[in-house]
């Protein structure tokens, strides 16, 4: 046999290996959230979910874009990252629009100084409707959760949904939160009065009180130990300060609290914490399981 017919043997029989070698176990699945709760719109954007079927115990990533994000058009890199140490991600489609800056300003703050602490428990949970959102019960991010999650457990057996659930609430300790703007501030209001296995903020929003101040909720005493936070903004931000203030009032531990100083790759310092990949390593400090 020729040497060319040995090499051509060769190349035939590693094809076909690569053709019987099983697919990669990463699964990414677009979901409407229509189909798991026919009261929401058809034309909302829809969850992703990405996990590797191998890792049947992995702890949750719960990601919450910012005010008019889009899950499936977040941040990859982050994403990545977040994968690469062991996470599942779930990037929740939610109501983002109006945010809370946009509402909670002028005569309404000062008719309702709680006004911030309402709209996001509302847009949280949706229990009691208030006067500051139109919002429905449905809408709320922690309803739309555990509907997905039911409906990931009904749909997809093999990724082992019900260990997230705890009848009709998540099972918060396998649950870390994520998010960037209104998604951060979001995270913070859920894991103030859930414990969970960890809080990542980036530029995690600025709400306010009358008088200018920030708001009140910020002071609330958090189910989730100080040491299972971090945030980070950048010092370019033109609420850089407010955000440094909102996260000592937090409680989280200063060495927790990433003040970044990179030069700006995008078009606003305000998304660069989740998009400029010289954060690498400290998205993968964040990401670190708790001790």
């Amino acid at each position: 046999m020729t040497p060319r017919w040995c090499a051509a043997l060769l190349a035939a029989g590693l094809l076909l290996m690569l053709a019987e070698a099983p697919q990669a176990a990463e699964q990414r699945l677009l979901i409407a959230p229509r189909l798991t709760d026919a009261r929401l719109p058809e034309a909302e954007a829809h969850h992703l979910v990405i996990y590797n079927a191998d890792r049947r115990d992995a702890p949750l990533l719960l990601w919450l874009s910012g005010t008019g994000g889009n899950p499936a058009a977040g941040p990859q890199r982050l994403y990545e990252t977040a994968l690469r140490q062991g996470y599942r991600l779930l990037a929740l489609s939610y109501v983002n629009t109006p945010a809370v800056a946009q509402v909670c300003v002028g005569p309404t703050l000062r008719t309702l100084p709680d006004c911030a602490g309402q709209f996001r428990q509302q847009r949280a949970w949706g229990q009691v409707p208030t006067r500051v959102l139109a919002d429905r019960p449905e809408d709320a991010i922690v309803p739309r959760l555990v509907r997905l999650l039911q409906h990931l457990a009904r749909n997809d057996a093999s990724g082992d949904w019900m260990q997230y659930l705890d009848g009709e609430e998540p099972r918060w300790q396998r649950l870390v939160l994520a998010g960037q703007s209104q998604g951060g501030g979001m995270a913070a209001f859920i894991a103030q009065t859930r414990q969970v296995a960890g809080v990542i903020l980036f530029s995690g929003g600025w709400d306010r009180r009358a008088g200018g101040g920030i708001a009140h909720w910020y002071s609330r005493p958090s189910q989730t130990p100080p040491q299972l936070w971090h945030a980070s903004f950048h010092t370019l931000e033109p609420q850089a300060a407010a955000m440094a203030q909102i996260y000592r009032e937090l409680g989280i531990p200063q060495a927790q609290v990433h003040a970044l100083s990179e030069p700006v790759i995008g078009a606003h310092p305000h998304g660069e914490g989740i998009s400029n990949p010289a954060y690498r390593a400290m998205w993968e400090q964040m990401l670190q399981p708790a001790p």
